[in-house]
């Protein structure tokens, strides 16, 4: 009812998202995003001013989450055979929403995010292998709130938000693909590496970027529109 089993071109029994599945999907992504809401709601009165803020987080939110996803799908380099991608610092666009509002937000926002690539790319083998790669590591992405109040929080965030991704990555690569490993490679040196591959320098290029003065300067005028 809502999937469907594929074999794909590598012989593995995937599952993709029915129509219904599909809908259910956008119904628990709305969820997330109206979640996300309330969270800042909460942290203030219930006033009109407040109220504006939080329809102001939501769409920022959304707008991130839009935008990273055309990073995502439309502008990435070197895609790998077996997933994960280079791509034009769509990580940082999805970071955004913790260094703006916090770590719950943001976790939403990332979780909401791999929920949207659910629906439209999806890439499953197994219930746990679909947590792990769409919901964790995705969602990890979102600790990069921990620092949002901190000076040069946004660099210091995305450098933790990324090694979260990448732990997770990891464990998928480690548990799932393993038989994907090269000769002579165990399942867990294999993951470290090709998920290093393509997590390492889209951040070592994101981390570059945002040492730039005029970008570290634009982002931080950028949080000011997104929680005045």
């Amino acid at each position: 009812m809502f999937y469907n089993e594929v074999v794909n071109e590598w012989g593995e029994l995937t599952y993709v998202p029915t129509f219904l599945g599909k809908a259910v999907l956008v119904a628990i992504l709305l969820v997330l995003l109206g979640l996300s809401l309330v969270i800042v709601k909460n942290r203030e009165n219930y006033s009109k001013r407040s109220v504006a803020i939080s329809t102001k987080q939501l769409t920022f939110s959304a707008m991130a989450i839009a935008l990273g996803f055309i990073l995502s799908t439309y502008f990435k380099f070197s895609p790998l055979p077996t997933g994960g991608d280079i791509t034009f610092f769509s990580m940082l666009v999805i970071c955004l929403p913790a260094y703006w509002y916090g770590i719950g937000p943001g976790i939403i926002t990332g979780v909401a995010f791999g929920l949207l690539n659910l629906i439209m790319d999806p890439y499953v083998i197994h219930p746990a292998q679909l947590v792990v790669d769409y919901f964790l590591a995705f969602g990890a992405l979102g600790l990069c709130g921990i620092f949002h109040n901190s000076k040069n929080g946004l660099l210091k965030g995305y450098i933790v938000g990324v090694i979260g991704r990448y732990v997770f990555a990891v464990i998928s690569g480690w548990i799932f693909f393993g038989y994907y490993a090269w000769d002579g490679w165990g399942a867990l040196p294999y993951s470290l590496v090709y998920n290093m591959s393509y997590i390492l320098p889209e951040a070592a290029a994101t981390v570059i970027l945002l040492a730039i003065p005029a970008i570290r300067k634009t982002m931080i005028q950028l949080k000011d529109m997104a929680t005045s």
